[in-house]
């Protein structure tokens, strides 16, 4: 019994005709012989949630950094949320959510340490930029399992480059937008994810209050955490639906919202005083860190050779999490205690 190929049958049954079917896949970058119990995006989804990079997550910063409280958002809880609300989307509108969830998971995975604070030193310092959706790609092709990479399906990997989105456009030009309805599900709902929760993470650090939202925001997504949500959920499959899947979209006022929405973020939280103190420590840590790397290349380690110095640098202080860069910072440049007996 082939249970990959019953489940393979059944997609064929249950998914839309708009869906990435996953016997229709391109394939990976090395040929592999299929599983007999997974399907192709099964095995990716399993292969990025054990690999080491995602374990990671759960130490790198969201926004906050190294917060007391318990509840502030991760990395890693942010790409399970991102995850949950894709997924939705894709069981609605019958898309293929083995394929939505694996992007999904995989889409942060080179990110840096201390959130898009590092994101920036390393895009300025490294002359060919950074950026982390490449940085993620890079992971799952070159850095994971020793060098070798996770292989991925051609599906996840474009789905994992193409989800951000930055200040820029919400809804992608058709030269950057993913080839599959899936990939633009996770591009959608990640920002759905990261503006909701850095929103209620806000409010929980008294960076923000509630009443500071302005009120045309809150008239159309509504003023609890949950609510705000399922407004933008429900507007992106109403919409889909009703363009019959030829792109994964929202409405024109649902769209101008969350554009306020993220403006307001950027001016009182992401860009705020209260943040900017913090993140400019972050900066520093790694300015230094790198400079020294760069002094001391023999304690970089990479699975490749041949490599730039800058390059090798880069992977991996993209690769660290925040309190290894801590560590590593506190080990080089702070003076120890001497040792009296």
């Amino acid at each position: 019994m082939n249970i990959r190929l019953q489940t393979e049958e059944l997609e064929d049954t249950l998914l839309s005709k708009m869906a990435k079917h996953s016997r229709d896949s391109k394939g990976r970058l090395r040929p592999e012989a299929p599983d007999e119990i997974r399907t192709c995006f099964q095995r990716d989804r399993d292969r990025i949630i054990h690999c080491k990079s995602f374990r990671r997550l759960m130490h790198k910063t969201q926004v906050f950094l190294a917060p007391k409280g318990d509840h502030y958002r991760t990395r890693l809880t942010h790409v399970l949320e991102v995850s949950q609300i894709a997924r939705t989307i894709s069981r609605a509108l019958r898309l293929n959510e083995d394929l939505t969830e694996a992007i999904a998971l995989g889409h942060d995975l080179g990110h840096t340490p201390f959130g898009h604070a590092g994101e920036a030193v390393l895009r300025e310092l490294h002359p060919m930029g950074f950026d982390h959706f490449k940085q993620s790609l890079r992971v799952v092709d070159l850095i994971e399992n020793n060098g070798k990479g996770l292989n991925l399906t051609h599906e996840v990997r474009d789905g994992i480059l193409k989800h951000s989105k930055g200040k820029g456009r919400i809804i992608p030009d058709e030269k950057t937008k993913a080839l599959t309805l899936e990939g633009q599900v996770v591009r959608l709902s990640d920002i759905i994810a990261y503006l909701n929760h850095d929103l209620d993470d806000a409010i929980r650090a008294e960076v923000i209050k509630e009443s500071d939202i302005p009120k045309d925001i809150s008239s159309i997504i509504g003023t609890r955490y949950s609510q705000r949500i399922d407004k933008m959920v429900m507007d992106l499959i109403m919409t889909s639906i009703n363009n019959d899947l030829q792109k994964i979209t929202m409405s024109g006022s649902m769209l101008e919202t969350i554009n306020n929405l993220r403006d307001f973020l950027f001016l009182r939280v992401y860009e705020s005083a209260t943040i900017a103190i913090q993140l400019n420590k972050a900066k520093k840590i790694l300015l230094d860190l790198y400079q020294y790397y760069f002094q001391n290349i023999d304690q970089v380690h990479t699975n490749h050779v041949g490599l730039d110095k800058d390059t090798m640098i880069c992977d991996m202080i993209a690769g660290m999490t925040d309190r290894f860069a801590l560590d590593r910072y506190q080990e080089i440049f702070l003076p120890k205690r001497w040792p009296l007996y």
